[in-house]
C-alpha cells in the first residue's frame, strides 16, 4: 500500500477522535500500519471485544469478517454502553448489513465521536484497516476517554496512573505506551501493586522479558479476568510494540483495578474523620508522657546538682565538671526544648479541641503547665553556684595533684636510681678479685660515693614535699608518708652499706698488695731454683756413653761436686716454700678468697717439692750407675788387652804364611809334584792353627757383647783377621788346585815341564802386581811374548793395545787375527767378563792352542760320515753306529731337521755339533 493511501486510511478512522481529544494529534501516524503492529492490533482488539461480548454469550473469531453484518457490532456497543440500540435488520442481504452497521456508527456518533470517512460499506466489505480503525475509536471512547487523573484525561491520564502505581518499583520506568512495557516488569508491577499475593515480584529479572510478560498475562487472565490480548513473543520480537494495542491492554488493567480505587476513596474519607480524633488523643498522650518524663528528669537531676561533697582526685573532680558541662551542653538544651514544646503542644491541642467542638484538655494531677514551670525553677536554683564550687575544688586538687605528681616523679627517679644499689653494695665480688680488679672496684666505688652525695638533695626535697602534702590534708597522705619513710630508710641503709664496702675494698687491697709482693718474690726465686732442679734432673738422668776408665772417673768427680751443692739448694727450697706458707697464712687469717693462682709464675710448691724429691731420688741412682759403669770399663779394658795379645800374634802369622805360599807358586822350584807336596804341608800347618782363630773369635764375641768399639792395644780387628784367614785358606786351596790342574793339563796335552815353566815365567812376568791374575792389557802382552799376534787392526778397533806391540807381533809371527778372533779368545779366558785372566785360564787356553784337539767342524764331519753324506741323520742310524747311551743322548738333544731335503724323522746333527762347543768355543 503506498504512502498516500496509508495517510488516507489513517485519516478516515482518526478523524473522530480529533474532535474530542486534540492531544492525540501528535501520535505517530506514519508508523501506524506497520505489519507487526497490525497483527498486534488485530489480536488485542479481538481479545478486547471478546471480553465484552462474552457477557452477551458470544464472541468473534475474525475481526473484519465477524463485524460485517453489523449484528455483533451493535451487540458490542450495547454491552459496553449498557444502552439499547435500534432494532437490527435480520436479513442477509448487503443492504441489511449496511443498515445495521450504520445504526452502530450513528450510536457512536451520538456519544460525541465524529466519524469522518468511516463508511458502512468498507466495514461490510471486510476492509481490515477500516474495521481496526473503527474498533480503536470505540475503545478510545468507551474504555479510555473517561480515565481522569489529576485533571488530565485519556492517554496522559492513563500514563500518569501507570507512573503513580509503578513509582515504588525502582527497575520500572513508564514513559510511553510502547518500549516502556517491553521487559514486562511494568505489567507485573501493576498487578503486584494491587494484588501482591499474585506475583513474587522479587524473583523477576529485567533481562528475562519473556518470563515477565508471560507471568503478567497468565496471572491477569487467571485472577483478574483480563483476556490475553498479546503474546509475549509479539512484544519482545518487535523493536517498538504497537501503542494502541498496549494502551488497550493497559486500560483493561485500569478498569480491573478501578473498583479497588473507589473503595480506597471511600476509606480515605472515613480515615480523615478518624484521624482528627486519633491526632487529638495522641497529642493528649504525648503531653502526659512528655510532662511525666520532664518532671522525672528534673526530680533526678536536682539532688545531683545539690551534692557538694568533693572528690579525692583531680580526675574525679574534672569528670564532675565534664559531666556538668555535658549537662549544660547536651542534656539540658533538649529538656528546655521539651518544656517549650510541651507548652506549644498544650496550646495547639486546646485550640484544635475548641475548633472541633470538643471539651478542653485537663492534664493529670501535678502535670499542669504551672507545675512544670515551678519544677524548672527549682532546677535552675540548684544549678546556681555548682559550677563555681566545682572550679574552686579543682583548683585546690590541682595544687595537691601537682605536689603529689612532683613527689611521685622525684620518688620514682630516686627509686629507679637506688634499684639494685643495695645488692651491688652487698656484693662480695672483692673476695674473688685480683689486685688489678680491686683497684678498679675502688675507683668505681669512689665514683659511686660521689653519685650518692649528689642524691642527698633529692631525698631532702622528697621529704619536704611529703610534709607539705600532710599539711594540705592530701587524701592519699598515708601512702605518700609510707613511700617517703621507705626512701629515707633505704637512704640510711645505702650510707651504711657504702661505708662497709669502702672499708672492705681498702682492707682487701692491702692484703692483696702484700700477697702480690710475696707472689713476686716467690716467682723471682722459684724460677731459677726450678730451672736448677730441672737441669739437675736432666744431668742426673742423662745417659752417658764412656769408653775409657778416665772418662768415667771424670763423670764421678763431677757428680761428687754436684752432691756437695745439695745442702745449699735445700736451704733455698725451704726459703721459697716459706714465702708460700706466708701467703697461705695471710689467706687463712684474713679469709681472703684467692681467685686464681700466682700471676708471675706457673710454678707451685707441690711442683718444687716433687722435683726436689725426684732430684734426691736420682742422686743415689746416679751413684749406682757410675759405680756399675766404672766396673764395666775395667772389664772392657781387660777384654781389650786379652784380644790384642792374641791378635798381635795371629795377624803377622797369617801375613807370613800368605807370602810363603806366594813364593812357592811363583818360584817354580822342582817339578809340579814337588810343589804340590810342599803346599800340602803348608795346608796342614794352617788347619792346625784354627783353634787359635776360634779362641780369638770367642774373645771378639765378648768385646762385641760389651759394645767395645775401639782397641788402642792392637791395629788388628777381627774383621782383618777373618779376611786374612779366609784369604789364606782360599789361597792355599786355590794354589794346590792350580798345581793339580797344571799336572792334569800337562799330562792331557803332552806339555813338557819346560813349556809349563815357560808359561809360568811369562805369566809371572806380566803379573806385575803379584795378584796371581792378569788384566786384559797384561794378558795381551803375555800372549805377544809367547809369540801370539793379536792383529794390527785390533789396536784401531779396541784401543786396548799399543800400536807398536801389535806391529812387533805382526812382524815376528806373520800371524794375523782380527777383532772377532781376539774377542773369541777373551770369551774363553774371561767368561765372566771380569777383565782378569788367571794363570789356570791362561794355561787352559795355551794348551788348547798348542795341542791337537777336536773341534765342532770335526764332530760335524764325523756325523756326516755316519749319515752317509746327508745333511740330516735318522735315529735308527745313530742307534746302529753308536753305543746305546751315546745314541739316546744324541736323539734326546737333536732338534728336527727342517731343510729342503728333509724327510720324516730327520734330525739336525749340524746344530747339535755346534751346540756341543757353543758354550766354550763361541
Amino acid at each position: 500500500m503506498d504512502h498516500h493511501h496509508h495517510q488516507q486510511q489513517h485519516h478516515q478512522y482518526d478523524e473522530g477522535e480529533n474532535d474530542y481529544r486534540h492531544q492525540e494529534d501528535d501520535w505517530d501516524r506514519d508508523l501506524l500500519l506497520d505489519p507487526a503492529w497490525e497483527k498486534q492490533q488485530r489480536k488485542t482488539f479481538t481479545a478486547w471485544c471478546n471480553s465484552h461480548l462474552r457477557k452477551a454469550g458470544t464472541q468473534i473469531e475474525n475481526i473484519e469478517e465477524d463485524f460485517r453484518d453489523g449484528l455483533k457490532l451493535m451487540l458490542l456497543l450495547e454491552v459496553i454502553s449498557g444502552e439499547r440500540l435500534a432494532k437490527p435488520e435480520r436479513g442477509k442481504m448487503r443492504v441489511h448489513k449496511i443498515s445495521n452497521v450504520n445504526k452502530a456508527l450513528n450510536f457512536i456518533a451520538s456519544k460525541g465521536v465524529k466519524l469522518v470517512s468511516i463508511g458502512a460499506e468498507e466495514i461490510v466489505d471486510g476492509n481490515a484497516k477500516m474495521t481496526l480503525g473503527m474498533i480503536w475509536t470505540i475503545i478510545l471512547r468507551f474504555a479510555i476517554q473517561d480515565i481522569s487523573v489529576e485533571e488530565t484525561s485519556a492517554k496522559e491520564g492513563l500514563l500518569l496512573w501507570c507512573q503513580r502505581k509503578t513509582a515504588p518499583y525502582k527497575n520500572v520506568n513508564i514513559q510511553n505506551f510502547h518500549i516502556s512495557w517491553k521487559d514486562g516488569l511494568g505489567f507485573c508491577a501493576l498487578i503486584h501493586r494491587h494484588r501482591p499475593e499474585l506475583i513474587d515480584y522479587g524473583k523477576l529479572r529485567k533481562d528475562d522479558p519473556m518470563t515477565n510478560l508471560n507471568t503478567a498475562f497468565d496471572v491477569a487472565e487467571k485472577y483478574l479476568d483480563i483476556p490475553k490480548m498479546l503474546d509475549a513473543e509479539d512484544i519482545v520480537g518487535t523493536a517498538r510494540p504497537d501503542e494502541k494495542a498496549i494502551m488497550t491492554y493497559v486500560s483493561s488493567f485500569y478498569h480491573a483495578f478501578s473498583g479497588a480505587q473507589k473503595a480506597e476513596t471511600a476509606a480515605n474519607r472515613i480515615c480523615k474523620v478518624l484521624a482528627v480524633n486519633q491526632e487529638n488523643e495522641q497529642l493528649m498522650e504525648d503531653y502526659e508522657k512528655l510532662a511525666s518524663d520532664l518532671l522525672e528528669w528534673i526530680r533526678r537531676t536536682i539532688p545531683w546538682l545539690e551534692n557538694r561533697v568533693p572528690e579525692n582526685t583531680m580526675q574525679a573532680m574534672q569528670q564532675k565538671l565534664e559531666d556538668f558541662r555535658d549537662y549544660r551542653r547536651l542534656h539540658k538544651p533538649p529538656k528546655v526544648q521539651e518544656k517549650c514544646q510541651l507548652e506549644i503542644n498544650f496550646n495547639t491541642l486546646q485550640t484544635k479541641l475548641r475548633l472541633s467542638n470538643r471539651p478542653a484538655f485537663m492534664p493529670s494531677e501535678g502535670k499542669m503547665v504551672s507545675d512544670i514551670s515551678n519544677a524548672w525553677g527549682s532546677l535552675e536554683g540548684a544549678e546556681k553556684g555548682y559550677e563555681e564550687w566545682l572550679l574552686n575544688e579543682i583548683r585546690r586538687l590541682e595544687r595537691l595533684d601537682h605536689l603529689a605528681e612532683k613527689f611521685r616523679q622525684k620518688a620514682a627517679i630516686h627509686e629507679a636510681w637506688t634499684n639494685g644499689k643495695e645488692e651491688m653494695l652487698q656484693r662480695k665480688d672483692y673476695e674473688t678479685a685480683s689486685l688489678s680488679d680491686i683497684k678498679a672496684l675502688l675507683k668505681k666505688h669512689e665514683a659511686f660515693e660521689s653519685d650518692l652525695a649528689a642524691h642527698q638533695d633529692r631525698v631532702e626535697q622528697i621529704a619536704a614535699i611529703a610534709q607539705e602534702l600532710n599539711e594540705l590534708e592530701y587524701y592519699d597522705s598515708p601512702s605518700v608518708n609510707a613511700r617517703c619513710q621507705q626512701i629515707c630508710d633505704q637512704w640510711d641503709s645505702l650510707g651504711v652499706l657504702t661505708q662497709k664496702r669502702s672499708e672492705a675494698l681498702q682492707r682487701t687491697e692491702k692484703l692483696l698488695e702484700t700477697i702480690d709482693q710475696l707472689y713476686l718474690e716467690f716467682a723471682k726465686r722459684a724460677a731459677p731454683f726450678n730451672n736448677w732442679m730441672e737441669g739437675a734432673m736432666e744431668d742426673l738422668q742423662d745417659t752417658f756413653i764412656v769408653h775409657t776408665i778416665e772418662e768415667i772417673q771424670g763423670l764421678s768427680t763431677a757428680h761428687e761436686q754436684f752432691k756437695a751443692t745439695l745442702p745449699e739448694a735445700d736451704k733455698e727450697r725451704q726459703a721459697i716454700l716459706g714465702i708460700h706458707n706466708e701467703i697461705a697464712k695471710i689467706v687463712q687469717t684474713y679469709h681472703v678468697n684467692m681467685a686464681g693462682t700466682n700471676p708471675y709464675t706457673t710454678i707451685n710448691p707441690q711442683e718444687i717439692n716433687a722435683k726436689w724429691d725426684k732430684v734426691r731420688q736420682l742422686v743415689p741412682q746416679r751413684d749406682q750407675a757410675l759405680i756399675e759403669e766404672h766396673a764395666r770399663q775395667q772389664n772392657n779394658e781387660r777384654l781389650r788387652r786379652q784380644f790384642a795379645n792374641q791378635a798381635n800374634v795371629i795377624g803377622p802369622w797369617i801375613q807370613t804364611k800368605m807370602e810363603e805360599i806366594g813364593r812357592i807358586s811363583i818360584e817354580m822350584h822342582g817339578t809340579l809334584e814337588d810343589q804340590l807336596t810342599h803346599l800340602r804341608q803348608y795346608e796342614k800347618s794352617i788347619v792346625n792353627y784354627k783353634p787359635k782363630i776360634d779362641q780369638l773369635e770367642g774373645d771378639h764375641q765378648l768385646i762385641q757383647e760389651a759394645l767395645i768399639f775401639d782397641n788402642k792395644h792392637t791395629n788388628y780387628t777381627m774383621e782383618h783377621i777373618r779376611v786374612g784367614w779366609e784369604q789364606l785358606l782360599t789361597t792355599i786351596a786355590r794354589t794346590i788346585n792350580e798345581i793339580e790342574n797344571q799336572i792334569l793339563t800337562r799330562d792331557a796335552k803332552g806339555i813338557s815341564q819346560e813349556q809349563m815353566n815357560e808359561f809360568r815365567a811369562s805369566f809371572n812376568h806380566f803379573d806385575r802386581d803379584h795378584s796371581g791374575t792378569l788384566g786384559a792389557e797384561e794378558f795381551k802382552a803375555c800372549l805377544i811374548s809367547l809369540g801370539f799376534d793379536i792383529g794390527n787392526d785390533a789396536q784401531k778397533r779396541t784401543g786396548m793395545m799399543d800400536a807398536e806391540d801389535f806391529r812387533a807381533c805382526l812382524i815376528s809371527m806373520g800371524y794375523n787375527m782380527g777383532e772377532a778372533e781376539f774377542a773369541r779368545i777373551m770369551s774363553i779366558v774371561d767368561p765372566n767378563r771380569l777383565g782378569l785372566i788367571t794363570f789356570q785360564a791362561f794355561i787352559d787356553f795355551m794348551s788348547r792352542e798348542t795341542a791337537d784337539t777336536d773341534t765342532a767342524d770335526q764332530v760335524m764331519a764325523s756325523f756326516k760320515v755316519l749319515a752317509g753324506d746327508k745333511n740330516y741323520i735318522l735315529a735308527d742310524e745313530l742307534r746302529r753306529e753308536l753305543p746305546p747311551d751315546q745314541a739316546e743322548y744324541c736323539i734326546a738333544r737333536m732338534t728336527p731337521y727342517t731343510g729342503p731335503d728333509a724327510v720324516p724323522g730327520a734330525l739336525d746333527y749340524m746344530s747339535f755339533s755346534t751346540a756341543l762347543y757353543g758354550e766354550s768355543d763361541l
